[in-house]
Formats: C-alpha cells, structure tokens, sequence
C-alpha cells in the first residue's frame, strides 16, 4: 500500500506538465501556407455588330431538270451514256428496237404508193369521162390519207433515237437495256449545269424572316473559301406534310467550275439591326435568384458578380442590352464555383471577333 501510494504521488506532477509540452509542441510547427488564387477563364467584353444569320444546309441543283423519255414505247436497244455524263445539244443518249417502226413505215410507204396509182388511173378515166367527180375527189382523199400516215410512221422511226435537247449533266438513270418502256416513260433526266442553285428547306417559323431578306451567301462544305452571293429565287406555298418545311431555291450569281451538282452547299441570310451590342459566351452566364448575372474581374482580380440585361439567346452567345461595358474582363467558365470578393488568377482568352455574332443558324435539309 505505501509503494503504490509513493509511485502515484510521483506521477501526479508528470500528468501536470502534459498539457503545458503539447502547448509548447503546437507553437513550434509552421503556420499553413497561403491558398492560392483560383484559376478562371476571362474575356474581355467587346462591342460587336448586331446581325442575326440564319443558315440552312442544302443541296446544289440544277434550275432546269428536263425528264428524257421516248416518244413510243418498245425495247431498248443501247443506251450510250452512264449518270454523271456531260452531254451536248443533239448527242444520241439511247435508242429503242427499231423493228416495229421500221416495219410500220414499210406498210404506210406501200399504202401510199397503192394510193397514188389508184388516184392516176381514176385522174385518167375522169378526163375520158368513165368515172364520176365524186369519186375522183375520193381517191384523192385517200391519197391525202395515206400520204400523212406515210410522215407519221416516218416520224415514228426518227422516235426510236433519244437525243438531248440542251447541253448539260445526266444526273438520272431510271431505265437499262433490255427494259421494255412505254411512250412518255422517264429513261434519264438531264440537269443543265449552268443554272445552279440551293435547294433548301425553310421552318414555317422563319418564312417572314427569309422572304424580307432575300439576299443570301452561299458557301460550300468541300470548299470553305469558295463563297458566292445568291439570291431567294423561290418558295413554294405548300408546306411539306412530314417536315412542316417550305421548299426553297436560292439562285447563285457568278458560278465557277467550282461548284457540282449535287454538292452540299450552305444559304446564309443576314440580317442588320444597324447597332452595336455586348456578346458573351453562354458559359459567363449565371443565374442569381432567376436573373442573369456576371462575373467581373475588377483591377485587383477579385470577382464581383453584376445582373445583366440580356437581350437574345443564341447558340453559343448572348446578346447583352446593359450591365456591363465594353472593355471589361468577366469570367466564362466556372461560374458556379466563386464567390464575392474572392480573388482570381486569370487565364485570358481571345476576344470575341465580329463573326461570333452571327452564330445563330437553323439547320434543315431539302
């Protein structure tokens, strides 16, 4: 019992200096480094020009798309072209069995020579009086007959060679050899290739818009430097049923040979309001209690959020009425992640260029 009492009695003062060296081990460790600056993505704020471009994707054809078909049905014999062929005026594109018309010719040419001795003898037996006026005015009746079914089945055999009527491009082949065809049947369609324009497809909401604008630029997706002017040349009155779009042809002035048909071309319509305004990237904006609101850097890099007044949506930007001015940095990425008064490492991006502002498009296919 007094060894226990004796040890305790000694642990008592050990058990009193504890707090005091945890004390004295806390104050010599090294105070927490500094946090740095948050890193953001900033732009300065720049006045652009206020245009809207509505853009639709489209098809290069050809004004004038003839369909090519015999004028009598039969077989076809030859055809001497393959789509995509470049075609002059009178080139022989294909030809149908000449056999029947051949032999219908024959039987109207016999026709019409049996009508033209008949309508000799009978001149004859009238000038000795054998036969009677009325019958001489009938054989030459029959003569007269037989003389215009001897040109029609003349006709009929010139029929059998489909020729091309203008220059231009095959762009259609809907029928082969061997293929029995009736008279009027489409056997190729002849596009000119010097009437190209954009065959696009415009929503029901946007027809106000694109008939007031009518001038358009037309640029193509193999050739991005190749840009033209064109004009809205047509619009069809129907909707379509399916897409509940409007069919429409847009005419391009100065074609090079550049330019295909087929090729995927796209219709640019501008539009001026004729003022300048603020655009920004979609990502500066913040929602603040359902307002629109900015970042801005102010000259000591630390962020003060500002509402604005946003005028139009676009794909990828916003038009700002007020708010902020030109010349000032904002941030546009990571919005949701500051606070007020905190202080920022910049990262600067390019300025908005004027050609940002006319990013609103609508795509549609004709």
């Amino acid at each position: 019992m007094q060894l226990n009492s004796h040890r305790s009695g000694r642990l008592r003062p050990s058990l009193r200096l504890l707090p005091i060296i945890a004390l004295l081990v806390s104050c010599t460790k090294e105070a927490p480094p500094p946090v740095p600056p948050r890193p953001v993505l900033t732009r300065v704020v720049g006045e652009i020009a206020d245009e809207e471009a509505l853009t639709y994707s489209g098809e290069l054809r050809s004004r004038y798309e003839t369909p090519l078909a015999f004028r009598l049905s039969g077989k076809i014999s030859a055809r001497l072209v393959d789509a995509g062929a470049v075609v002059k005026a009178g080139q022989v594109l294909a030809r149908i069995d000449p056999a029947d018309s051949a032999l219908s010719a024959a039987a109207a040419t016999a026709q019409l020579d049996l009508a033209d001795a008949d309508l000799q003898r009978f001149r004859n037996l009238r000038e000795k009086n054998f036969v009677s006026q009325a019958a001489l005015e009938a054989r030459e009746a029959s003569f007269k007959a037989a003389q215009a079914q001897a040109g029609l089945a003349r006709n009929q055999s010139s029929y059998t060679v489909l020729k091309a009527e203008q220059a231009g491009v095959i762009g259609l082949i809907s029928a082969e050899v061997g293929q029995v065809v009736a008279a009027g049947q489409t056997v190729m369609r002849l596009a000119r290739a010097d009437t190209l324009e954009v065959a696009i497809a415009i929503p029901e909401g946007r027809m106000s818009q694109v008939r007031a604008l009518g001038a358009a630029e037309v640029t193509l997706w193999a050739d991005s430097e190749a840009r033209y002017a064109g004009t809205l040349r047509e619009v069809s009155p129907v909707a379509d049923p399916v897409t509940r779009t409007y069919a429409a042809r847009v005419s391009i002035d100065q074609p090079d040979a550049r330019l295909l048909l087929g090729m995927t071309a796209k219709v640019r319509f501008l539009r001026s309001a004729g003022g300048q305004r603020l655009s920004v990237p979609l990502t500066a904006i913040f929602q603040d209690a359902g307002r629109p609101a900015l970042w801005v850097v102010g000259a000591d890099q630390t962020v003060s959020l500002r509402p604005v007044a946003v005028a139009a949506y676009r794909e990828d930007t916003a038009l700002l009425d007020s708010g902020v001015a030109a010349g000032e940095r904002v941030v546009v990425a990571g919005v949701h992640k500051l606070s007020a008064g905190e202080k920022v490492q910049l990262i600067a991006l390019p300025d908005a260029s004027p050609r940002s502002a006319a990013d609103r498009s609508d795509q549609a296919t004709p």
